[in-house]
């Protein structure tokens, strides 16, 4: 056991109730730093600040009774839990799961602020997972249904005039028994499918309002990058009552404030239900390499006095899509072609499940993600606290943000591939999906980060697809709308989104939507001692040592300026972190360990987000036509892959050269034997040649020689073509006449081998 687990460890058994299990647990070194005087003390709404409130993280009673069971008494509840982490994690301090047959309480005590009198008093959840019901002195306040959004109740017909308020929550969640939104939770996980995460899982907090207050704000830049229009949601006011939006200059990441001319602050004042245009003197465009920040001021005025007042921050940044200079359809950030890349962020935690230890984890991911040189990242099937975009917003991260998946009655994975028809729903159903969209929608609205909607997931839960894609369009004109995300395309979306593993790949260029790869890559490697399970991990293609690993993912990227010069516009890289049994992370699951050396990654990442090489062909594959080879299938004579061989008794066969059709081949020849050895010559000067890459299919693992020269050995099989640069290899190419010779073994399903050759300009 490690150090850190033995210090949280130590401190899970001062809090409370520890499962015996939870000394095997993989932890993160933020564990240590988890108490329960001060859990997540961070304000958790970023964009809407008020200077009073009260944290209610912390320990909480809690109890898990049959569904029907009324509330525990006082003193038998089961222990304690540590909020806000969900009762199935190590860090609540419980490990336990609640099931559809259960219920989960929670409940606690507070003393209102003895300045908070005559205040409206407001009860805030992040986020709770699923049906809520609250009671505050044993009266019912509200409910809630909805795992990812935010809501919140007024307090003070429940509250008593002074001493201590009982605060007590109820929530039951059926997890994968019905359709509600979920994203990968299960009861039984495995696979690609995790623990599931039940009740509180976000910051509660209570914070006093004034009786007209700024419930919310909704900030849109203008594509001009000089203005932003901002509409705040007022309760209680009164006629006359203005609205005054103000702003001092643009923070950069590194907090220093770059103040207007002057040092004058920029305010615009308005009624109060009006929209108000803002624009600032100078601008700064939000950017993932230059992220500014303005720092916001609202305020409510009544006869020239402040009776609301709440602080926020915009950035000024646009995206579309448009066409670049030779008519390929491609997203703009701020009126410029930029091709987004990054990894699919699953955003789950060992020790807190959906709740990262502590803020500094939640920065830690983005900060990471940035050192590798990724420019966005896809938030998957997941929302997070609101934390999490204020740093993605403040270190310039793009986002692409799913809406988590919920699953069709009796298809616990949605619409089968190649359904023609989305899954049925019922209205309600429709409704809770609805609801909980645009409320996720409206409680990030605000964050520059977000350029991206995201409605559906690989048909899960697929249903009513172009109305849902239409109306969040709608809903929201300044981002573009993902069509579903990989496998059942419907024909409407900014962005047609294919899903190839390992990949890469893409689909054609389209005059109306833009050609993205949603996910792709998913190599694997355990790393012992920082997995969830010691053994049996999963991941779409597994190594044994990084040094392969690094190789496998650099032959993927290489492969990505050829697809962004024919029009590819983005790619998401599968995955940041490993998740329970999956091991397809760039780092562990528990962020001890980076499988990649993060300098070359980033230098590697940076090539993709400059203007795309061009390549011209050297010698064609079978992508251009049938191509003349001679092949055995026998092992040949020693010395055939040389130059000078006599191959004139091999079989002269057109490429490619293959069997039970893999994809994106063009079989012109048969195969059916686990070898082949195939040779091919041509003429060649390579003193005109810039920099040669050998263009190959492999199905499976072969040698390649030129002239004799073994340039490349390569394990596995991929799913299509891709560029291999020769490096100092190619010093075996020779004027005049040249032999390129390969050995492919092949030892089950389709088969294939082809290779050629093409040569990238500067």
């Amino acid at each position: 056991m490690t150090l850190c687990m033995r210090l949280c460890l130590c401190g899970l058994l001062m809090w409370g109730s520890v499962s015996p299990v939870f000394a095997q647990s993989l932890m993160t070194r933020w564990a240590k730093d988890v108490r329960p005087e001060a859990v997540h003390q961070e304000y958790p709404r970023p964009q809407l600040t008020r200077d009073k409130w009260l944290n209610l993280n912390g320990q909480w009673d809690y109890a898990i009774r049959p569904f029907r069971d009324k509330q525990p008494e006082a003193d038998k509840f089961d222990g304690k839990v540590l909020v806000p982490f969900p009762v199935e994690s190590a860090l609540s301090g419980v490990k336990k799961p609640v099931g559809d047959a259960n219920r989960l309480w929670y409940r606690r005590t507070f003393t209102l602020p003895a300045d908070w009198r005559g205040q409206s008093v407001r009860l805030h959840f992040g986020a709770v997972d699923w049906d809520t019901t609250v009671f505050v002195n044993g009266k019912r306040i509200g409910g809630h249904k909805g795992g990812y959004d935010p809501f919140s109740f007024e307090l003070n017909d429940a509250l008593k005039p002074d001493g201590e308020q009982e605060l007590v929550v109820r929530v039951s969640d059926p997890t994968d028994s019905k359709t509600q939104p979920r994203g990968k939770q299960i009861k039984n996980p495995h696979g690609i499918w995790y623990t599931p995460v039940t009740g509180i899982w976000q910051t509660v907090w209570i914070e006093p309002v004034p009786a007209t207050r700024i419930e919310s704000l909704q900030i849109v830049p203008d594509r001009d990058l000089k203005t932003v229009r901002i509409k705040a949601r007022v309760t209680g006011a009164s006629a006359g009552d203005q609205l005054r939006v103000s702003t001092k200059g643009a923070v950069d990441s590194a907090d220093k404030l770059l103040t207007f001319p002057n040092g004058q602050a920029v305010q615009v004042t308005g009624d109060v239900e009006s929209e108000l245009a803002l624009t600032v003197p100078v601008s700064h465009p939000w950017t993932p390499d230059e992220p500014f920040l303005y720092p916001l001021t609202v305020d409510v005025v009544r006869d020239q006095k402040i009776v609301d007042s709440v602080g926020s921050y915009f950035g000024l940044r646009s995206i579309e899509a448009k066409k670049d200079e030779q008519g390929i359809l491609r997203m703009f950030l701020n009126g410029k072609s930029l091709f987004q890349y990054g990894p699919l962020d699953q955003g789950w935690w060992p020790d807190g499940l959906y709740t990262a230890p502590t803020d500094a984890a939640l920065k830690f991911d983005i900060e990471t993600t940035k050192k590798l040189g990724f420019n966005m990242a896809r938030k998957h099937v997941k929302v997070e606290p609101d934390r999490w975009y204020y740093w993605a917003d403040k270190l310039g991260l793009l986002v692409w943000q799913d809406m988590p998946s919920g699953m069709a009655t009796g298809r616990p994975q949605g619409i089968p591939p190649g359904a023609k028809e989305d899954a049925s729903f019922t209205e309600d159903e429709k409704d809770i999906y609805r609801r909980e969209w645009a409320a996720i929608m409206d409680a990030r609205n605000n964050h520059p980060c977000i350029v991206v909607w995201v409605p559906f997931n690989e048909a899960w839960g697929q249903h009513d697809t172009n109305a849902i894609l239409k109306w969040t369009k709608e809903r929201d004109t300044s981002r573009l709308v993902g069509g579903p995300s990989g496998w059942e395309d419907r024909g409407f979306g900014d962005l047609k989104d294919m899903h190839m593993y390992p990949g890469p790949g893409m689909f054609p260029v389209m005059p109306d939507r833009v050609s993205v790869l949603g996910e792709f890559g998913g190599l694997g490697l355990p790393v012992e001692g920082h997995t969830w399970l010691d053994k049996n991990n999963w991941g779409y293609r597994n190594f044994t040592n990084k040094a392969d690993l690094q190789r496998s993912y650099e032959r993927l990227i290489r492969q990505l300026p050829e697809l962004t010069s024919k029009g590819l516009a983005a790619a998401v890289y599968t995955q940041t972190t490993d998740v329970e049994i999956e091991v397809n992370g760039l780092l562990t699951y528990d962020r001890e360990v980076v499988k990649f050396d993060i300098e070359r990654l980033a230098k590697l990442h940076k090539q993709l987000y400059g203007k795309p090489p061009s390549s011209k062909v050297i010698l064609p594959t079978a992508e251009a036509g049938p191509q003349k080879w001679r092949m055995v299938t026998a092992k040949p004579a020693d010395g055939w892959q040389q130059a000078s061989f006599e191959d004139a008794s091999w079989k002269e066969v057109d490429g490619g050269i293959g069997g039970e059709t893999p994809p994106n081949t063009f079989i012109r020849s048969p195969w059916k034997t686990p070898d082949i050895w195939v040779r091919r010559s041509f003429e060649l000067d390579p003193s005109k040649l810039n920099d040669p890459h050998l263009r190959i299919y492999h199905d499976e693992d072969c040698e390649v020689f030129i002239n004799g020269e073994k340039v490349v050995s390569l394990t596995g099989y991929v799913t299509q073509y891709f560029n291999e640069p020769l490096g100092d290899a190619r010093k075996a190419l020779k004027p005049g006449r040249n032999v390129i010779a390969i050995h492919c073994h092949q030892t089950g399903g389709g088969q294939y081998i082809d290779a050629g050759l093409v040569d990238y300009a500067p």
